[in-house]
């Protein structure tokens, strides 16, 4: 007989972890009715352009690190099987593409050992920019400068994301809701680690002034990561009903909108590296996001499905979205992303 596969039991961080993943599949369930903001532009049409499609340049530079394509693979997951091979295929592809990626929150693997191995992917991309991911939450539950160092060694990261999720833990059943004396510690955290920390919200926003708290923290980016896309608050909801538990859903289109984030942000802190996320979809947004000030732009969720597949789809999917943002460069005239920045957009009429 062969021998019987002993099911593995998860913790109770893991389980969240595959609750939410599972969540984040059903993506009108989770995503908020209400918009980035970006639909308020149209780029001007310019017919006689010439560039050569082919001769587009859009690589840049991102905490010193070279990208063949303006695009991070947002952190999304991390801490059991399925989690694996859903990073391994998205740093395959990050790696074939030339692109940065994230991961998801490695708390799960700083508590449970044995679950590094859903976040390690050096093997497969060597050279892409690989972001590490703790929550700024954290330092005010036990974690300090060694996790974040931790974190950062156990996936040969090239910086570490500090993820501000206030509106999340608020309404998770179990969340960690004391975000008392952050700003202090998240300024330790700059000064002391060996890698430079990016700040990020997790789909409601960025203000000006916590952005510039964050700047004077250190922060060496921030991801505004704004309200139009996948909200946490609804995923938070759909869990609790599964759980038996009070959904509270008032909050689903809770935040400030990608685009008002992004804007406001950039004129106050004109020389801060900016990462535009929060319903980016296509290749036309990470355009606009870009002539709002953006130096890279994000999304993780719609990339879920593909990630599933194998990295083949994700590649398929991504490129799809660098061809729509080079077409929309030609069709505006930039022939690179520092032309695209000084592009002026046009304001959509109410």
């Amino acid at each position: 007989m062969p021998p019987r596969r002993v099911k593995k039991t998860l913790s109770k961080t893991q389980q969240r972890k595959k609750e939410h993943l599972e969540l984040c599949l059903d993506t009108e369930s989770v995503t908020s009715a209400l918009s980035t903001g970006l639909d308020r532009y149209r780029f001007a049409h310019n017919a006689l352009p010439e560039l050569d499609l082919d001769e587009i340049d859009i690589s840049t530079s991102f905490l010193g690190k070279r990208l063949k394509a303006p695009i991070l693979i947002s952190s999304m997951t991390g801490g059991f099987d399925l989690a694996r091979k859903v990073n391994r295929n998205l740093a395959a592809a990050a790696q074939e593409l030339g692109i940065a990626m994230g991961v998801g929150s490695q708390r799960v693997a700083i508590e449970e050992p044995s679950a590094a191995a859903s976040f390690q992917v050096r093997d497969l991309a060597p050279d892409i920019l690989l972001l590490g991911n703790l929550g700024a939450v954290q330092l005010n539950y036990g974690y300090g400068l060694d996790q974040c160092r931790r974190a950062v060694a156990m996936i040969g990261a090239d910086a570490l994301i500090l993820h501000l999720n206030v509106l999340q833990e608020a309404v998770q059943p179990e969340g960690n809701r004391n975000f008392k004396g952050l700003t202090e510690k998240i300024a330790m955290i700059c000064r002391e680690l060996e890698v430079p920390v990016i700040a990020k919200e997790v789909g409601n926003g960025i203000s000006v002034d916590v952005a510039c708290r964050l700047h004077g923290a250190g922060v060496k980016a921030i991801d505004v990561a704004g309200r139009g896309g996948t909200s946490w608050s609804a995923v938070e909801a759909q869990r609790a009903a599964q759980l038996g538990k009070a959904a509270e859903r008032t909050f689903t289109d809770w935040g400030i909108p990608t685009e008002e984030a992004l804007v406001s942000v950039r004129q106050a802190l004109p020389d801060i590296q900016l990462i535009a996320s929060g319903g980016i979809r296509t290749g036309v947004d990470i355009a606009k996001s870009m002539a709002l000030g953006a130096d890279m732009a994000a999304f993780g969720q719609p990339l879920l499905a593909a990630a599933l597949e194998s990295s083949a789809k994700v590649v398929e999917f991504i490129s799809g979205i660098i061809h729509e943002l080079r077409v929309s460069m030609l069709c505006v005239g930039a022939a690179n992303l520092h032309a695209l920045k000084r592009t002026p957009l046009v304001h959509n009429p109410d």
